[in-house]
Parts: C-alpha cells; structure tokens; sequence
C-alpha cells in the first residue's frame, strides 16, 4: 500500500513506534537553497526548467530529524549526507548521472547503514536526456531523482515485505518504484504544490498499465 500524507515529516516521526520501518529512503533538504540559486546551463541542448523560487531547501535537517529517523527505521539510505552530515560507512552509494560535458554535478552520494562495499548506479540524468527515455520522466521538482534509480535501491537494499519510509516525497519517484515493485510506502511531503503534483504523478502511472518485462 502507498500512504501518502501532506505533513511536515517531524509530525509523522513523533506518532511512530521504534522500528516501524524496515528501511527509510530519504531525499531531505542539502541546505544548499537549489531554487534560488543558477543551477547551471546543463549541456545546452535544452531550455532549462523554471522551477518555482521556494525556501525548503535553506537549511539542513537537524539533529533530531536524524535521531527520530533512525529511531523509527532499521536500516537508513541518506542522500546529500556529504553535505550535511558526514558519518563512517563502508556503504556509501555513487549515483553516476553520466552528464557528459555539463557543468552539473556529475553524480551524487548517498550514506547508508549497510555494510557492504561502495556501489554505483550509472543512469543518464542530464536535461532532455535520460537513461530511458521510453519512458521519459516529466521533471516536476529541481532535485528529482528517477524511478529507475529507486527501483535499484529497492532491489539491492530492500527484501521482499519490507515496509519503506521516505520523508521527503518530493516528487513522487519512491512511491512509483514500491507501487512497480510491491512495496509498501509512507511517504510524507510539506509542501502542498509539490504533494499534490506528486500525488497526481502516482495516480496516473497506477492508472497505466504496466507492460511486463
């Protein structure tokens, strides 16, 4: 089941029992004001998105958003944790975005609490250009990330009945890759522009179907 809920996160955390979650993917704020900030000129071969100017992303989560978060969830994957929170793994995770010449980052780094070695995900995410572009995602948020990078995470992290947490839905790509492959989700979102048109993303891929591999 995917339960959706239009929240500030810190609310939701504060009602949930120790280890409610199996495993929480987590998207928070870098503190490093993404929409109101030149985000580059990418490649060139597109017009870049005009995202709206908002203040989610001033400041990093605190202290006791990580507390709570690791309260309610056994296992952690963190992204933006080298931003704001360096800690020891052994598994850190190296979303390659295989930008070519573009002045975007060239992946980005995820903290987890798993013991394996680090991996890298290697998907095309550079403008007009994607990984798949079958099923072209139709960008909605200036920090989203792709399905497919979610479904990676689910396969490799997560096991089979696993409840998933995400306390920034942000633009939906969770709930799409638990909903493709049987996950059950909470995912909280403060932010009513962004709840909404993730909410609507999700209704419209469960309205689909799903051409089977």
């Amino acid at each position: 089941m995917i339960e959706l809920h239009n929240i500030d996160c810190m609310e939701y955390l504060a009602t949930c029992e120790d280890n409610a979650f199996d495993l929480a993917i987590v998207d928070p704020p870098y503190g490093i004001d993404i929409t109101n900030q030149s985000q580059g000129k990418g490649g060139g071969l597109a017009k870049k998105i005009d995202y709206a100017k908002k203040d989610w992303d001033k400041n990093a989560p605190t202290e006791e958003y990580f507390n709570q978060l690791e309260r309610v969830s056994k296992n952690q994957i963190i992204w933006g944790a080298n931003h704001f929170r360096a800690r020891n793994s052994s598994c850190w995770i190296v979303w390659d975005k295989v930008n070519g010449a573009s002045d975007f980052a060239d992946a980005e780094l995820a903290y987890t609490t798993f013991t394996s070695a680090v991996r890298i995900f290697r998907f095309k995410w550079a403008g007009m250009l994607q990984g798949d572009m079958k099923n072209k995602e139709y960008r909605i948020h200036p920090t989203q990330k792709p399905v497919k990078l979610y479904e990676w995470l689910l396969m490799n992290y997560a096991n089979e009945g696993d409840r998933i947490l995400d306390t920034h839905l942000g633009s939906g790509s969770i709930a799409i890759a638990c909903h493709n492959l049987g996950f059950d989700l909470v995912g909280c979102e403060l932010d009513t522009d962004y709840f909404n048109a993730a909410q609507k993303r999700l209704k419209q891929h469960q309205s689909q179907m799903r051409i089977p591999l």
